[in-house]
């Protein structure tokens, strides 16, 4: 139902206000993307017109939560906004719902950090009794066991996978490609995700080389990851708030605790500074309060 819509708002921008064709792709991309974050929310197509505000606060939350940066959301925002207004001079009885939407602001989030306890409690939760959950498993194996961008896993193609290694290789920012380990489970979840549901997907043609599939054997997408993500957080108990990103900081955060070299996880996360790293892996205080107790030699000799 919105295919008309953003084809006539196409229009105007290039007809009426002049856009250079970079700038209307931008803008509609960003609406068809955001068409379907809400087709996918509600389950089914409804006219733009029914959209409401608290909707569009929802798909900024999981940009968000997804690590899309301040300025790429305020655009996508703007091209949001410059769509209603064209439903509004279209329709006058339309209400733009973004109206009362504040452009988002810059700073950089961090997840919170899930223990190993809740990681398990999530991976639990999943039921592997249904095809769909055989392949959630095996993307929080790789989203845990190997400190993926979700970017990263959508992405990830069958012919970068080198299971007899334990290796995948990983495209991330810049197109940059680097060779990630992830350990005996994820490779165990992952070649029966493979031989007992992707196996018998009918996959579309640009998807033949894909990993994870949709059920319909498309890509699966990055919104349908992070709503993968909360709903088994949620079936968890976990009140959190939980987003793909969260398990890769996890990954980063227990290796450090458990004693890894930080120069080996910024490789692993594929970070160009390693101040990058250090920001993604922030120890909580209780546990760098009792890494002082613990081996501090003021404090072994006051034991003694």
């Amino acid at each position: 139902m919105w295919s008309t819509e953003i084809q006539a708002f196409g229009n105007y921008l290039k007809i009426e206000r002049g856009l250079s064709p970079h700038s209307l792709d931008g803008y509609v991309r960003d609406v068809t993307k955001f068409a379907q974050f809400y087709s996918d929310s509600v389950g089914h197509s409804i006219r733009p017109e029914a959209v409401e505000e608290n909707q569009i606060l929802d798909y900024f939350k999981i940009l968000h939560d997804l690590g899309i940066e301040a300025s790429s959301q305020a655009r996508c925002l703007s091209g949001l906004r410059s769509f209603f207004k064209y439903l509004s001079m279209e329709n006058p009885d339309f209400r733009d719902p973004t109206v009362h939407i504040k452009s988002p602001q810059k700073g950089r989030h961090l997840p919170d950090t899930l223990s190993f306890d809740e990681i398990e409690s999530i991976l639990e939760s999943n039921d592997m009794s249904n095809p769909q959950g055989i392949r959630n498993r095996a993307m929080l194996e790789f989203l845990y066991g190997a400190g993926l961008r979700v970017s990263e896993l959508v992405s990830l193609k069958l012919t970068d996978i080198y299971s007899d290694l334990g290796l995948v290789k990983v495209r991330g920012k810049g197109d940059k490609e680097r060779l990630v380990p992830a350990g005996r489970d994820a490779f165990r979840f992952l070649n029966l995700y493979l031989e007992e549901v992707r196996n018998h997907v009918d996959c579309k043609k640009e998807a033949q080389n894909v990993v994870f599939l949709n059920r319909r054997g498309a890509a699966l997408s990055r919104v349908m990851v992070f709503i993968i993500c909360k709903d088994l957080a949620a079936k968890a108990g976990i009140t959190k708030t939980i987003s793909p990103h969260t398990f890769r900081h996890s990954f980063a955060t227990h290796l450090i605790e458990g004693g890894a070299d930080l120069r080996a996880v910024q490789e692993m996360l594929g970070h160009e500074s390693i101040l990058t790293t250090e920001i993604y892996t922030h120890l909580d205080r209780a546990y760098l309060s009792q890494m002082v107790h613990d081996f501090h030699p003021l404090n072994r000799r006051s034991e003694n």
